[in-house]
């Protein structure tokens, strides 16, 4: 069994559970050597933080000036 296999199988056993409990809610880009971006996808239903707080596109929009 897959990593994917056992997170979905994890994430939908429960008895009120759904497909969409189990689908992806972060994206990552490797795309540069030796970088790995993590961002949370538009579309998941679950976000980190207060839930009435903007969502921003840029890690640097944070008061401090860092992620």
């Amino acid at each position: 069994m897959t990593k994917d296999d056992a997170r979905h199988d994890q994430l939908t056993t429960a008895p009120a559970a759904t497909e969409a409990d189990a689908a992806p809610r972060i994206d990552v880009d490797t795309s540069e050597p030796g970088t790995r971006r993590i961002e949370w996808r538009d579309d998941a239903p679950v976000r980190p933080g207060a839930p009435d707080a903007p969502r921003s596109t840029d890690a640097t929009d944070q008061e401090d000036g860092h992620p």
